[in-house]
């Protein structure tokens, strides 16, 4: 992993064990010194002061570099204008500007309704204090018409002031090259970092795909059905697979790895101990 930097996503835990498993994997993580970590938004708002809770201890506990994940959804202007003060009395340099999903059920999406707007609003605000992380989705927002729309989209995160994009996590690292390659025909030259999702439960990861609209290549499927509930097999099979996908990304040039935790910690450094 020499010369290659990393982050690392966790949520913000509700309770106290939660929290403990938290801490646990912070401090296990911390030996391999995050560029940053981030911390995800909970859906309409409702993990709100759990996310700048969970930050300020990732900072002032941990040490890290902490990024708050601030979503358009729920939120008022005034609602995201005291957040965004919070966040830069604590310290943060960084925030990873969503648009979000709508809550089942929820009627209110909030002032803001893209992404983009929301990092217009970040700038009109504080200028250039914070550096602003985006979304990006090699295989096509779930949402979106079409990938030409969908490049529109990321193109406008951009223009409106974007300093990054994270990718959601794929498996297929061809998708993450036509990406980069599209954008970059669109003028677009902000770092394009790679989402990683380490596998440890297969079951947890096809329902988590189907929901966000990532591909799992249907070879991997098929080999984690033979591997049935062999848990080891399934770990060992799952960090071989998501490493050799890491070594391809950076061997194509990926500029740093982003890793979705999911709170713990080793799913993430069996991959990492594989990586060349």
């Amino acid at each position: 992993m020499a010369g290659v930097p990393f982050s690392f996503e966790f949520y913000p835990p509700k309770t106290d064990e939660q929290r403990a498993q938290l801490d646990r994997t912070a401090e296990k993580l911390k030996v391999h010194a995050p560029e940053y970590v981030s911390c995800t938004f909970g859906a309409g708002g409702s993990t709100l002061s759990y996310t700048s809770e969970t930050v300020r201890h990732l900072k002032q506990s941990h040490g890290f570099d902490a990024a708050p994940h601030l979503s358009c959804v729920g939120g008022s202007r005034e609602e995201i204008r005291e957040l965004l003060k919070l966040y830069k009395a604590i310290g943060c340099r960084r925030i990873v500007a969503l648009r979000g999903d709508l809550p089942s059920g929820m009627g209110h999406p909030g002032d803001l309704r893209y992404a983009s707007e929301l990092i217009e609003f970040i700038r009109a605000e504080h200028g250039d204090a914070f550096h602003i992380e985006v979304g990006a989705y090699p295989e096509t927002h779930p949402q979106s018409e079409d990938a030409l729309t969908d490049l529109k989209h990321f193109k406008a995160k951009v223009d409106a002031g974007a300093n990054g994009a994270i990718t959601q996590y794929f498996y297929n690292a061809d998708a993450y090259f036509h990406f980069v390659d599209a954008v970059r025909r669109l003028g677009v030259e902000i770092p394009i970092v790679p989402g990683i999702m380490p596998i440890s439960n297969y079951t947890q990861l096809k329902r988590f795909s189907e929901a966000c609209g990532a591909e799992i290549p249907r070879w991997i499927g098929k080999r984690m059905q033979a591997l049935g509930d062999d848990v080891d097999s399934v770990r060992e099979f799952g960090a071989d697979l998501v490493a050799a996908l890491c070594d391809r990304l950076i061997a194509g040039g990926a500029p740093s790895l982003h890793f979705y935790t999911l709170n713990l910690s080793k799913p993430t450094m069996n991959v990492i101990a594989r990586v060349r």
